[in-house]
């Protein structure tokens, strides 16, 4: 192969920068919903296996200020779009939301972006109707994220969102049995 061919093969733009068959790419423009659902082209997507903040849920900073931990979540998840454009790909679907698992290349390393957000923080380990997470490796990296006191598990008021949600259902679920 000439030097000239080299040169331009290397500068022609690659297929190897677009998403890989089956995937997508996730980029800035979105509509995010929450910290782990967004809409894109009018269809709906959803992190598989985590649970965000919710919104409209608190948590108390270092300065004594109460946040919306669900807009935490969501500044968390826009952010890593934004710096390391993940793509991803649809493993489940349920009603009108397509659920994906999502990475990101950083450097030489291929990174889970649910594994990224449970493990600064910013995200949880998504509980099924048993109270067991759907994806156990991301149940490790939330206790680990606890352990560390990474992100929001910082400060002592956050609440697992899951068990919010839990509440929420048994209080639904005991009113409508009375």
């Amino acid at each position: 192969m000439s030097r000239a061919l080299v040169l331009l093969w290397t500068l022609l733009p690659s297929a190897a920068v677009a998403a890989p068959v089956g995937y997508f790419d996730l980029v800035p423009g979105v509509t995010l919903e929450t910290g782990d659902t967004w809409i894109s082209e009018d269809r709906r997507f959803r992190l598989y296996g985590v649970q965000s903040c919710l919104r409209g849920t608190s948590y108390t900073d270092s300065h004594g200020q109460k946040r919306d931990c669900g807009e935490a979540s969501l500044a968390v998840l826009a952010a890593y779009i934004k710096d390391t454009k993940p793509v991803c790909a649809p493993v489940a679907k349920k009603d009108d939301t397509a659920y994906v698992v999502c990475y990101s290349t950083v450097g030489n390393q291929r990174l889970d972006l649910a594994t990224v957000l449970i493990t600064s923080g910013y995200a949880f380990a998504a509980l099924n109707g048993e109270g067991l997470p759907y994806h156990v490796p991301y149940a490790v990296a939330e206790q680990r994220a606890r352990e560390q006191r990474a992100g929001l598990w910082q400060f002592e008021d956050v609440q697992h969102p899951s068990i919010l949600l839990s509440r929420e259902v048994n209080a639904r679920n005991k009113k409508a049995s009375q």
